[in-house]
């Protein structure tokens, strides 16, 4: 059953990211004559709205076949009003921003429903107090509720740690419930030094303190919802670019790249959990999705968009040679990924049975 949602949740990003092509290429009066789910032989299809609407036997991705566009073939282009070449550079771009918008503004969807339905979360509670801290030298205690820091309500420990977070250095005012009995503590954050979650060394400003493993439900307004969506929407974005910089740096090991079948197992292990967790997740890989194919690689929607970005600029086309040669690199840059991703995959999988 696991896999079977895997499939569908991985079906339906695609699906988004396609949409989004279709509808920007059909708003500039792009003929689109194939939209598929799945890469390889055609199994399924159907005629509907002058496109052919099919599912194929790879469904590891998908594509929008626009007239005049190519992937495999450069410079196959088409001199007709209704192509994707014909247009100019400025709309192909936008065409080919829509697909990762279509991943964002999921996102943003499945968070705003995540929110509005309520979800679990640590609670701001105290469940140890190190020593020598000052969350210790001001007089906090385990089993301490934390109900607000500088007038700021505290709902989650998630709060918590996202005000003390902003103010290093600065005393915060704590407001305090105590088995009933409100308690007022001043305490100034102090930069310690912990690990980040790429393995890293950094200083952030902490107190001293550890939650208590107690999960509350939160529930939010629709307005609070719509404020909660973009900051994870935003916050999910920001962890990714952040994961490709490191990779890029070699913090992050290319031993930590998954594949499909990581994407899958995860998938599959969230549905177990619940629906918010399976929503939570599927919102998080369909920011992945949009970001990495915003990337300046050739065969990604980043790729083209640098080479309409140089042919808006310079008002040249790149030679069909050029163009052949970079569209060859990247697609033999996106396999090798892929290759390497798999490889990982299935070295955890074996590991995990041998284990």
């Amino acid at each position: 059953m696991g896999i079977i949602i895997s499939l569908l949740v991985l079906s339906f990003l695609i699906f988004f990211h396609e949409l989004g092509h279709f509808l920007a290429a059909r708003m500039f009066g792009v003929r689109v004559e194939r939209f598929s789910i799945g890469f390889g032989p055609v199994v399924a299809k159907k005629w509907c709205c002058d496109t052919e609407w099919a599912i194929s036997a790879i469904p590891l991705g998908g594509y929008v076949k626009m007239k005049g566009q190519d992937d495999t073939d450069p410079t196959a282009k088409s001199s007709d009003p209704d192509s994707y070449s014909a247009k100019k550079p400025w709309q192909r771009i936008i065409i080919l921003l829509a697909g990762p918008f279509a991943n964002f503004f999921l996102a943003f969807l499945l968070y705003l429903i995540v929110a509005l339905a309520g979800y679990d979360t640590l609670a701001p509670k105290i469940g140890k107090v190190l020593p020598h801290t000052p969350a210790a030298e001001a007089g906090m205690q385990p089993g301490d509720t934390i109900i607000s820091i500088d007038a700021q309500r505290v709902r989650s420990w998630e709060d918590l740690s996202r005000i003390i977070a902003a103010h290093p250095n600065k005393p915060l005012e704590f407001v305090i419930d105590r088995g009933g009995k409100i308690l007022h503590l001043r305490i100034a954050p102090k930069p310690t030094a912990t690990k980040d979650i790429f393995g890293e060394q950094v200083r952030r400003p902490m107190i001293g303190i550890a939650p208590a493993q107690e999960f509350i439900k939160i529930h939010y307004s629709p307005l609070q919802a719509l404020q909660v969506a973009w900051d994870k929407t935003i916050e999910a974005s920001k962890f990714i670019v952040l994961g490709i910089e490191k990779m890029i740096e070699g913090v992050v090991s290319p031993k930590e790249i998954g594949g499909v079948i990581s994407i899958m197992d995860v998938t599959a292990k969230a549905s177990q959990v619940g629906m918010v967790a399976l929503l939570s997740l599927t919102a998080l890989i369909s920011v992945n999705l949009g970001i990495l194919n915003l990337l300046p690689i050739p065969a990604l929607d980043g790729g083209h968009i640098m080479i309409n970005l140089y042919e808006w600029i310079t008002h040249h086309t790149p030679s069909e040679e050029a163009l052949y040669k970079i569209t060859l690199a990247g697609w033999a840059f996106l396999l090798g990924l892929m290759g390497l991703g798999l490889y990982n995959d299935i070295n955890r999988l074996m590991g995990g049975i041998n284990g």
